[in-house]
């Protein structure tokens, strides 16, 4: 039996589908999430498919989100390098943001209050662009000096209260000095650390993009 739509009915139906289908579409876009960060997320020494981004994205799709994470990593950026880089980094349409930077700058010995006032306006930057951040914190190494070692990893957990952003306290937690976990350079991890990252940032990363979700 065919249904006879009145001319008046089928103008009110092509406008309803006018209306809907864009907003249908905006829903059936995937979560689009850009990791900035440095050689730790850019998976020096890996496969693209080994990295952290790579094997993040494959956790969360395992747990049902439509999302995709792209590879913002630049092997030896520092937190001032990785706000430069900003804008062309993190493009329009980019629904959140992983932040791990910061190592590079303790291994160099860069004056906490630089790599502070870096990340400060990476993650106001961010803000005023209405883009929700995980911030990973680091920690400076022993060589350092216990001064050095306190004020630069204050940094982390302050931003993260100054600002209200989702926050994992280290992104090398479990990972940093396991020989069995990391290159032979003892500092970047392998395909195994990787996982272990994975695993352990997977719940913080999870609540974090859930809030995402449900925000679009």
């Amino acid at each position: 039996m065919r249904i006879k739509l009145f001319p008046a009915c089928r103008r009110t139906l092509l406008i309803l589908l006018a209306v809907l289908l864009p907003s249908l579409a905006v829903q059936a876009e995937p979560i689009r999430i850009v990791a900035l960060g440095d050689s730790l997320t850019a998976g020096l020494g890996l496969s693209r498919d080994e990295a952290f981004p790579a094997r993040l994205q494959a956790a969360l799709r395992a747990r049902g989100y439509d999302v995709v994470i792209v590879n913002g990593g630049v092997s030896g950026d520092t937190a001032s390098a990785g706000a430069a880089r900003l804008d062309r980094s993190v493009p329009r349409g980019t629904h959140g943001v992983i932040l791990e930077l910061g190592a590079n700058d303790a291994l160099s010995g860069i004056d906490p209050a630089v790599t502070e006032a870096a990340l400060d306006d990476i993650l106001s930057r961010l803000r005023r662009r209405g883009i929700p951040v995980l911030l990973a914190g680091m920690l400076a190494p022993p060589s350092r000096g216990l001064v050095y070692m306190s004020r630069f990893q204050a940094i982390f957990p302050r931003l993260a209260r100054e600002h209200g952003v989702a926050f994992y306290r280290f992104f090398l937690a479990g990972v940093a000095g396991v020989p069995a976990l990391n290159l032979p350079d003892g500092m970047h991890p392998n395909a195994a650390g990787v996982d272990v990252i994975v695993a352990r940032l997977l719940p913080t990363a999870e609540a974090w993009l859930a809030t995402i979700a449900a925000g679009r």
